[in-house]
Order: C-alpha cells, then sequence, then structure tokens
C-alpha cells in the first residue's frame, strides 16, 4: 500500500479508523491505530458521557471530555490523530474550537456539509480539515465556499458509501441503488474536485468509506483511484476497542441478514443490527422521553419514538434490552475479537494476496 499524503502529514498505512460514537472509538483504540501507522480516530459525539455534570451542562462537560480523551491519545502515541465531529451536533463549534486548540492533527467533519469549518482555524493552526461527503456534487460545493469565503481548499476528503454503519446520506431509496455505490462515487468526485486542485496547485486525496471490510477491499477501491481508506467496522471487534464485551459479541453474533437500514429519530436513514428493541420501535412501540442533551439539531423530542444517544449509549455498556447497535454492512463477518496488530496484519496480508490474483 503506498503512504497517503494529508498536507504535510505523511500516513504510511492509508487506513483511516473511523470514528465512532457514542463512546465506540476513543482514546483506546484510536491510540493503538495510530501507534500501527494509521490514523486513529476519536468520536466526539457523547464524549463527555461520563462527566458527573454531564446532564446539568452538557456544553462544558463535552469540553472538558474531548480535551481529556486527545490528551491521553496523545501520551499514548506520536502518530497521527484525528477526531470526528458530527455537523448535526448542537455544540459542533465548541467541539471544533476545542479539537483545534488541543492541536489535534486532522478534524472529520460530515454529518451535514461543514460549509463553515475553516472560520475556526486559528493563526498557525496545522489541523486538517477533511469533510466526509456522499456525493460528487457535495465535495464541490464545500470546494466552492471554501475557498470563496476563506480561501481554503479541503484537504482531503472521505466519500462515504451506502454500506456504511450508522446514519448515511443518503435517501432510503437510494442506499441499494448501483448508482450510489461507493464504486461509483470514486471518480465522481475526483471528478468534482479536479478543477480546485488544478487551480490552486494542490493534491487533494479522496479516502473511501463504507463497506470497506478487507484487504482485498482496499486494493479494489485503491485501484479506481482511492488515495486511502476508512474502515470502522473492522475495528469494532479488537481488544482495544474502547465499547463493551458486549457490544463486540452483537458483530460477532450477527447474522447478515440481520443487518438492517432503520429510520433515525434524527431522519436519517442509518445501518444497524436487528434487535428486540429495534423489532418494538418498528412495531410502533414509545420508548419514554426524557432529554436534557439536545445533542443533534435535527432531532424533534417531542416527536421522536426514543433517545438516539440514550439507545447507542445502551448498547455501548452492552444493554441492548433499551438499545442497539450501528454496524456496516459486513458486521456479520467477525468472527472473533483480536488486537488491532493481528487485524491489521490480517488486512495487509489480504490486500497482498489481491495484489498477487
Amino acid at each position: 500500500m503506498k503512504a497517503l499524503r494529508i498536507g504535510d502529514l505523511v500516513i504510511q498505512l492509508p487506513i483511516i479508523q473511523g470514528g465512532m460514537g457514542i463512546g465506540i472509538s476513543m482514546s483506546g483504540l484510536a491510540s493503538t491505530v495510530a501507534n500501527e501507522g494509521g490514523v486513529g480516530v476519536i468520536a466526539v459525539a457523547g464524549i463527555g458521557m461520563r462527566e458527573p455534570d454531564y446532564a446539568r451542562d452538557f456544553i462544558e462537560a463535552n469540553i472538558r471530555a474531548l480535551k481529556k480523551e486527545i490528551q491521553i491519545a496523545k501520551e499514548k502515541t506520536n502518530g497521527i490523530l484525528g477526531v470526528n465531529i458530527m455537523v448535526a451536533l448542537t455544540n459542533f463549534a465548541d467541539m471544533v474550537k476545542t479539537s483545534i486548540s488541543e492541536k489535534i492533527d486532522i478534524i472529520f467533519s460530515g454529518a451535514g456539509l461543514p460549509l463553515n469549518l475553516p472560520e475556526f482555524l486559528t493563526s498557525g493552526s496545522k489541523t486538517k480539515l477533511v469533510p466526509i461527503v456522499s456525493s460528487g456534487r457535495a465535495a464541490a460545493i464545500i470546494c466552492k465556499k471554501w475557498t470563496e469565503h476563506y480561501n481554503y481548499v479541503p484537504d482531503a476528503f472521505v466519500v462515504e458509501g451506502p454500506k456504511a454503519g450508522g446514519h448515511l446520506g443518503f435517501k432510503r431509496a437510494d442506499i441499494d441503488n448501483p448508482a450510489y455505490s461507493l464504486e461509483n462515487l470514486i471518480p465522481e468526485v475526483k471528478s468534482h474536485i479536479r478543477e480546485y486542485e488544478e487551480k490552486y496547485s494542490k493534491s487533494i486525496p479522496v479516502i473511501a468509506a463504507g463497506g470497506i471490510y478487507t484487504g482485498g477491499d482496499i486494493h479494489k477501491i485503491m485501484g479506481l483511484g482511492a488515495d486511502g481508506v476508512q474502515m470502522a467496522t473492522r475495528f469494532v471487534t479488537t481488544d482495544e476497542c474502547d465499547a463493551s464485551v458486549k457490544f463486540k459479541q452483537a458483530y460477532i453474533d450477527a447474522r447478515q441478514e440481520d443487518m438492517e437500514i432503520i429510520i433515525s429519530p434524527v431522519g436519517m436513514p442509518g445501518r444497524a443490527i436487528a434487535n428486540e428493541f429495534i423489532h418494538k420501535i418498528n412495531a410502533g412501540e414509545k420508548k419514554p422521553v426524557k432529554c436534557p442533551y439536545k445533542c443533534i439539531k435535527t432531532c424533534e423530542i417531542e416527536k421522536t419514538p426514543y433517545c438516539i444517544f440514550a439507545a447507542l449509549l445502551n448498547a455501548m455498556k452492552g444493554n441492548f434490552r433499551n438499545g442497539f447497535a450501528f454496524a456496516g454492512s459486513n458486521a456479520f463477518r467477525a468472527t472473533k475479537i483480536i488486537s488491532v496488530r493481528e487485524t491489521i496484519l490480517n488486512i495487509l496480508h489480504e490486500f497482498m494476496d489481491a495484489e498477487r490474483t
């Protein structure tokens, strides 16, 4: 595999560990992946959940927790670290400012178009800004906005296809449409950003995400022009993943037919592992909802059948009676919990096997 270059950052292993909230990818997983030469990513959504004043002071608890996680990760690695910050978060600006002040290497931002992300950069900041998009049009809109208003070209793009886990940037009807496959999205995005690369004499790497599980998948998508990949699901069933063992076991126990598209309370489709909680929600059961957080801009608490934050937090802890696990389309392929190092070695062997065939 060729190294991935994002500005002056040289990523020897061109694998971004996808950010997984709530509490799935924290400093433990991120620092371990960074030590192996990839990019370790801390998910910001719900990061302050363990702070004692989380419900009382949502903003400050999250700022404090994010600072702690970045600092802990930096103590464990000299590798490259990123954060994943959803545009849909009500505390988006605070999380971006905190990440930049803590000198994080990369901010990955999706779940909406991060149209104002460059405005938070401070003088001398070296934090790279990488939007997550699901279409060439979205990439072009961001390039136009950033260059016209901030004279800033995106440092890279993550292009997330419909096989990803969690919230998806597609209409429900388009998720199974081959026209929206990652294989089609990569050349589409590259085509839309080419004029900005030429105009500003800057390389904008394209990182493929969504449904990439094996080294063979990496070989295939890089052959279509991707400069690197983002992988999340494969890192869940590792020793160092920050989720509970019960959460990891849910992946191992899952069957292919359990990979289900749900409609999240925040108004987006998402991919999850089907369970009794989801079946009850689909049947019209409503869970009592009290929300002190107001964490997602698009969540209408008076209309929602359940709290997405509470459901994901419960699952992370292993309480699947009151929650469910988001997962990519290949989660059912997991068979055991192993170390990050062994996982990456397996991926490299798979890549080399694909290269020989």
